[in-house]
């Protein structure tokens, strides 16, 4: 699943073309602290050929939006050709909070262009974003039948504000990239740790938390298809705020104390007192139960929905998980 923009038989300058029989893929991930990308061949299939990541300057691209363009074209110039990877065939994945995923049933439409416009006029009504400024893509998750008899089809909708995506596109296409797709972060984290169409063992939902510089991605899948996700902005960073509002320091100061601390063990902290230890400890402790409450309310809120599964499995990744 990609997201693009929909519209009826009308291509747009802006929308990447797909090349659907392209064996050789980069999927690339810009992030708050670093690039990363990763070169797969698929021939039947998809093999990782290659990983590779470079740190990226803080401020260019901050809660997944980019705010310094020319500064992220020429990191992408300098990460492609230090790499020597190819140009070609680039699959983007973005996340934000300005990303919304919706999960919907659309009854007794059963031609594929009155669905589309069922699904556009559904759009209409539960994203806060209007569509001309929107780029969406749906899938269909299940196609059913009522006791009644009346059919039914499970929408899974995405949709993104077009200039978050432009803006990433015309940071690619400055580098000379060639995006030929762009995914939702989520789909591509639980493509990574389920294969499509495979139900998990047990019955229960695979939860994804990847906690990364300034935000945390939080994905849901019962084994065909993303279900639920959600971006929180809490990452690592957060931990440095609050290791900085302890000790009084600016959070770009306190990293290497960050990196000392542990709750498994006691151990000194090079730099600080026994007394500034435990109130950092107790800082960070604080930090943590507030993006534990995050994620309490977020798997809350999925299992509240129709059909939601009991949690099977919860996997944590990311750098901040390191």
């Amino acid at each position: 699943m990609e997201l693009r923009r929909r519209k009826e038989k009308v291509e747009t300058a802006s929308r990447p073309k797909v090349e659907k029989r392209a064996k050789k893929l980069i999927g690339l991930k810009i992030g708050a602290s670093q690039i990363a990308a990763a070169r797969v061949v698929n021939n039947g299939a998809a093999e990782l050929v290659e990983a590779v990541r470079e740190p990226l300057e803080q401020g260019v691209v901050v809660s997944g939006e980019i705010r310094d363009p020319e500064a992220l074209v020429n990191a992408l110039s300098r990460f492609f050709e230090l790499h020597k990877l190819p140009k070609k065939g680039i699959r983007l994945g973005i996340s934000n909070n300005r990303i919304g995923v919706r999960v919907f049933e659309i009854e007794g439409v059963g031609d594929a262009r009155q669905l589309e416009n069922a699904v556009r006029f559904r759009a209409e009504e539960v994203l806060p974003i209007p569509l001309d400024e929107a780029v969406l893509d749906w899938v269909v998750l299940e196609d059913g039948t009522r006791e009644d008899g009346t059919a039914f089809r499970r929408i899974l909708l995405v949709v993104a504000y077009r200039e978050v995506v432009d803006r990433y596109l015309q940071a690619c296409r400055g580098a000379g990239l060639e995006v030929v797709g762009i995914d939702l972060e989520a789909f591509a984290l639980l493509r990574s740790l389920s294969a499509p169409n495979d139900p998990l063992a047990g019955g229960g939902a695979l939860v994804a938390i990847a906690v990364g510089h300034d935000r945390t991605t939080i994905a849901v899948s019962t084994g065909e298809h993303c279900e639920f996700t959600r971006v929180v902005d809490w990452g690592g960073w957060s931990l440095n705020v609050a290791v900085a509002r302890e000790l009084d320091k600016a959070p770009s100061e306190v990293e290497s104390i960050k990196r000392q601390l542990s709750f498994a063990e006691e151990a000194a902290v090079e730099g600080l007192t026994p007394a500034e230890s435990a109130k950092v400890h107790e800082g960070i402790q604080r930090a943590l139960a507030g993006f534990a409450r995050e994620l309490i309310a977020s798997l809350h809120f999925y299992q509240a929905q129709p059909g939601a599964l009991g949690i099977g499995e919860i996997v944590l990744t990311g750098g901040t998980a390191q």
